[in-house]
C-alpha cells in the first residue's frame, strides 16, 4: 500500500517530468521556426508530434507557450505561423518614432482625431493648467512597417502648439516638431506601465480581438524650464511589445519608493 508521504510526492515528480518534456518540446519548436521565415507556417500537429516523438497533449502545450510568448499565431482553420519577435521597449525618454527608427522600422502615424477641449480638473492637474485651459486632444495610430503596434491620445496645452494640424502630427515625431517649430525641448517626465486589456474601440484600430492583453502607458513630460508640456495615454499591443530595463544595484540614500495612488481617475 502507497503511504501518504509516497503519495505526496508522486504527483510532483510527474508534474516535474511532463514539464522538462514540454521545455525540451517547446525548445525544439522554437529551433525549427528559427529556420523558417517570418509568415511561413509550421507543420501540422500531427506531423510535429511524429517528427519530435512527443504526444500531442504535450506538443500543444508547447505551442500554446510559444502563443502567449507572441512567437506564433494560431488562425483558425488555416494552421499555425511564425510572428515576428516582439519589439523590446526599453523604458527611455524617446518618442515612438525614434525609438522605431532606432530599430531600423519605417515609423508612421495616422491622426484619427484632433479636437480642442477645457482642460477640466483631472488635465488640469496633470499638466498643472487652470481647469479652463484649452487643451488638444490628438488621437494618433502608430504603426512601424506598416503594422499596428499602439493608439496614443495626446493632450496638450493650445497655447503651447498653435495651429498644430493632424498633417504636423502624420509626418513625423512630435518631439522632433515641439523642438523646431514652437522651441520647446522635451527633457524627461514620468511614466506608468499597467496590463490591460483593448475594448471595443481599441481592438477596431489596432486590428486586434476584443479583449487582447495590451499595456497602458500614461505619461507626462517637461521641458527644459520644468513646465509640464504633455499628457500621453497609449495602449501598446501585448503580442508585439515586451519591457526592457536594466538594473543596477546600490545603496539606498533616499527613503523607500512609494506606490501612488491613481487620484481618482481609473485607467479603463
Amino acid at each position: 500500500m502507497t503511504s501518504c508521504l509516497d503519495a505526496g510526492t508522486i504527483g510532483p515528480v510527474s508534474t516535474a517530468q511532463r514539464t522538462t518534456k514540454q521545455s525540451q518540446t517547446r525548445d525544439r519548436v522554437v529551433d525549427l521556426i528559427e529556420g523558417l521565415g517570418i509568415g511561413s507556417a509550421i507543420p501540422s500537429e500531427r506531423q510535429l508530434s511524429v517528427d519530435l516523438g512527443v504526444s500531442r497533449l504535450t506538443l500543444r502545450a508547447a505551442l500554446d507557450e510559444l502563443v502567449r510568448e507572441g512567437l506564433l499565431d494560431r488562425r483558425r482553420g488555416s494552421g499555425t505561423y511564425v510572428r515576428e519577435p516582439k519589439i523590446a521597449q526599453e523604458l527611455t525618454m524617446t518618442s515612438f518614432s525614434e525609438e522605431m527608427r532606432r530599430r531600423g522600422m519605417r515609423p508612421e502615424s495616422k491622426t484619427l482625431s484632433i479636437t480642442t477641449a477645457l482642460a477640466g480638473a483631472y488635465l488640469g492637474r496633470c499638466l498643472h493648467v487652470s481647469p479652463s485651459e484649452k487643451i488638444v486632444v490628438a488621437k494618433r495610430l502608430r504603426m512601424a512597417d506598416e503594422e499596428t503596434m499602439a493608439i496614443e491620445t495626446l493632450h496638450v496645452p493650445e497655447s503651447r502648439v498653435p495651429g498644430l494640424t493632424p498633417k504636423d502630427l502624420d509626418q513625423g515625431s512630435f518631439y522632433e516638431l515641439l523642438s523646431e517649430r514652437y522651441g520647446i525641448t522635451i527633457v524627461g517626465g514620468i511614466q506608468t506601465i499597467e496590463p490591460t486589456v483593448t475594448n471595443e474601440e481599441e481592438s477596431d484600430a489596432l486590428g486586434v480581438p476584443l479583449h487582447s492583453p495590451a499595456f497602458l502607458f500614461e505619461r507626462t513630460t517637461r521641458a527644459e524650464t520644468g513646465d509640464i508640456v504633455e499628457f500621453v495615454r497609449s495602449i501598446y499591443r501585448g503580442d508585439r511589445y515586451r519591457l526592457v530595463t536594466e538594473l543596477n544595484r546600490r545603496e539606498r540614500t533616499g527613503s523607500a519608493p512609494v506606490f501612488q495612488p491613481r487620484d481618482g481617475h481609473p485607467a479603463r
